[in-house]
């Protein structure tokens, strides 16, 4: 890490690589260190300092890491801390090792070589059980409490080199209890991905 422009640490953790960067902040390959020889691996998302004077964004920033803290499932991306050190807002997810389903169906169109029916079937059977745990969320009360992810996307399924496949950025999904903070027609996710009901603004439920 030492002498690598813009990596260091922050707060307990150890910014490694540098993964993406967006209109949102950066997200990077850090290792979270914590009691003697104890260290995990993590992927650390941080928001622009600016986005995080907009309260409006902070409430979906946090409301982002309180539904996906509460998803529980092989097919999902685990989320491990999230917070805010010296007005920065962070959020650790886990790290998938391997690229997100949009760079896969880039790579096999620049080589000319489809994705195998049998992989393309594999890979939609498993986002779709990670869609249907969110789906039958429970309250702590045991009541149905439904996540609706909104912006099921390519870039938004990880696959790892191990072959596991995780959905990922629950960033703008609607929960049934409505905790979730956005204006009123307020248009969020990727046009071409939208079921028209959302694309009117209007309720979704699962089957978006």
């Amino acid at each position: 890490v030492h002498g690598t422009e813009g990596l260091g640490t922050f707060g307990r953790y150890l910014l490694v690589e540098d993964l993406a960067a967006g209109g949102m902040g950066r997200v990077y390959r850090a290792v979270l260190r914590g009691g003697p020889g104890f260290e995990k691996q993590v992927a650390l998302k941080r928001v622009l300092r600016e986005l995080g004077e907009d309260e409006e964004f902070v409430g979906r920033f946090a409301d982002e890491a309180r539904i996906a803290s509460t998803l529980s499932h092989g097919n999902i991306v685990q989320v491990f801390d999230f917070g805010e050190l010296d007005g920065e807002y962070y959020l650790a997810m886990e790290l998938v090792d391997g690229p997100d389903l949009g760079s896969l169906i880039a790579a096999s169109r620049a080589q000319q070589q489809p994705i195998p029916v049998p992989t393309a079937l594999f890979i939609a059977s498993e986002f779709c059980r990670g869609l249907a745990a969110a789906h039958r969320r429970q309250d702590k009360a045991g009541n149905p409490a439904p996540v609706v992810h909104r912006d099921v996307s390519p870039q938004n399924v990880l696959l790892s080199r191990d072959g596991g496949v995780k959905v990922t950025d629950f960033g703008i999904a609607k929960a049934a209890d409505k905790a979730l903070r956005t204006q009123t027609g307020m248009l969020m996710g990727k046009v071409r991905y939208m079921a028209p009901e959302q694309a009117r603004a209007e309720v979704v439920d699962a089957r978006a």
